[in-house]
């Protein structure tokens, strides 16, 4: 099974070494293109001429702490929500599989995914530019490569942007260990997410996220080849802010086809899957909370006003989408209200708010948790059973439907006439569209597009992947093992000695 594995990451690493030389001869031609413009002299002379912006220590320091934050929101808040909601004999398993996982990711990230991700290449690919970290710090000079903010001539250092942006990419990949909890193997876990990695996650963030920066745009004549570098669905004009589309609707659907294709537990339906420890479960909702305000605030990139008002809305909305989901399993469960249903709430809060929180204005924020509050507690019960598949811990119910929903209101509380920041009409002049100019129906479409690319790719690149993983390794424990628990099984150890 070693060799089988090894054989098979060896291929992975040798097909993204031809599509990185693919992406590169995209990015040679395009450079040769914008070369051939007028008024590109002008603005490499324009470019040449200006002194080499330095980072704010405080926008620095602000970086590092987000960053940080998110590390957490991983290891140990997600390992622990997670944990905490599977049968004692699963809770190491669980933890392993987070664990891992999010160290993997990291490690990949730094060695090909970030590069594919944020350097300029095709509408779908970055570059190898900065394959293994190229060229982003120079030890004998002491030179650190920068990267750009949302703000002209604000930078901050690009390794500090890389490790940011690594957080959120193992983050994901840990997310959809919850739709498939308590029965698949260890090594497949980890081939699975290799694939889904190379093939999901990194083109969806680089068709979200990647642009060349406000600072290429240096006149007027240029604004539309240089919006023309920028990833695809960042050209239709969607606004993500944290990742409700590259994050959690991506992860929600690679959640969703394993619980189709490693199949339903055993019991499932007949037996009681009781959480082993809501407690456990309530400090990793509490943990999340707290490490969203990196993951949110942290990317407006920049310790300013966007950060401001990206934390508030991420406050509010949670808030909001706790009451909602207590008052809606109130009024089903007979008054009764559960620590569970708080703590899902929370989470639900915090997802539908990811894409929104700086985008939009501070009533829109609230809006947008009542409005996932209620509309997750019914992906978790109604929708769950419509679909029929026996998804561990309602990633989709949680994820998918809160990725959607704060994804399509994004749209909506934009809009200055209900309080939103609008965003930029011009990049080059930095003006903003008007609220005359602004359409709540062109835009909601623009984010629905992003929406269905996301739940499409996802789901085909997950079906694939999961299929090959399957034919070499085998998703599934025997029946036995699955029994026993995968804590000894998997692992041969337990988390709990009577």
């Amino acid at each position: 099974m070693n060799k089988l594995l090894l054989a098979f990451l060896f291929g992975l690493l040798m097909f993204v070494a031809s599509g990185g030389a693919f992406a590169q001869a995209a990015s040679d031609a395009a450079s040769a293109a914008a070369a051939t413009g007028a008024s590109a002299p002008a603005a490499a002379d324009a470019a040449s001429a200006a002194p080499a912006a330095v980072p704010n220590k405080g926008d620095v320091a602000w970086m590092l702490v987000c960053t940080a934050l998110v590390i957490m929101m991983s290891i140990p808040a997600l390992a622990l929500f997670y944990g905490g909601l599977v049968r004692s004999k699963n809770m190491l398993s669980v933890l392993m599989q987070v664990f891992v996982t999010f160290s993997m990711i990291v490690v990949l990230w730094c060695l090909y995914g970030y590069s594919l991700a944020f350097t300029e290449g095709n509408a779908f690919f970055g570059s190898f530019d900065r394959l293994f970290m190229k060229d982003m710090y120079k030890p004998l000079t002491g030179e650190f490569a920068m990267a750009a903010t949302f703000s002209k001539g604000v930078v901050i250092p690009e390794l500090l942007f890389m490790a940011f942006q690594a957080t959120f990419a193992a983050i994901t990949c840990c997310l959809i260990v919850g739709a498939f909890a308590e029965r698949m193997k260890f090594a497949a876990v980890l081939a699975f997410m290799v694939l889904w990695f190379t093939f999901a996650y990194v083109p969806i963030a680089h068709m979200v996220w990647f642009w060349p920066g406000p600072d290429a745009y240096t006149t007027k004549e240029i604004v539309e080849a240089t919006n023309a570098k920028a990833g695809w669905i960042w050209q239709m004009g969607t606004l993500d802010f944290a990742g409700g589309t590259v994050v959690h609707i991506n992860a929600a659907m690679a959640g969703l086809v394993g619980a189709y294709m490693v199949g339903k537990r055993i019991g499932y339906g007949r037996e009681a899957f009781t959480p082993h420890s809501l407690t456990l479960t309530m400090v990793g909702a509490a943990l999340l909370w707290v490490g969203w305000f990196g993951f949110n605030a942290g990317s407006s990139l920049e310790a300013g006003n966007s950060a401001v008002l990206a934390f508030i809305n991420t406050f509010s909305a949670t808030s909001a989408a706790v009451l909602a989901w207590c008052i809606g399993e109130a009024m089903i469960n007979k008054g009764k209200a559960s620590m569970l249903g708080a703590a899902s709430g929370a989470v639900a809060g915090l997802v539908a708010i990811t894409p929104a929180c700086g985008n939009v204005g501070l009533l829109g924020a609230i809006v947008i948790g009542f409005v996932a509050g209620f509309a997750c507690l019914w992906g978790v019960n109604g929708l769950k059973k419509m679909l029929g598949a026996d998804d561990s811990l309602d990633v989709f119910g949680v994820h998918g439907v809160g990725g959607i929903v704060g994804a399509l209101l994004t749209g909506v509380f934009n809009s200055p006439s209900l309080g939103g920041p609008s965003f930029p009409d011009n990049w080059f002049t930095g003006e903003l569209v008007k609220p005359e100019n602004y359409s709540i129906a062109t835009q909601v479409w623009a984010q629905a597009k992003a929406v269905l690319t996301t739940i499409v790719w996802s789901g085909v690149v997950s079906l694939v992947a999961y299929k090959l993983v399957d034919m070499t390794i085998g998703l599934r424990v025997t029946e036995e093992d699955e029994r026993e628990g995968l804590d000894i099984a998997e692992h041969g150890e337990t988390a709990y000695h009577n």
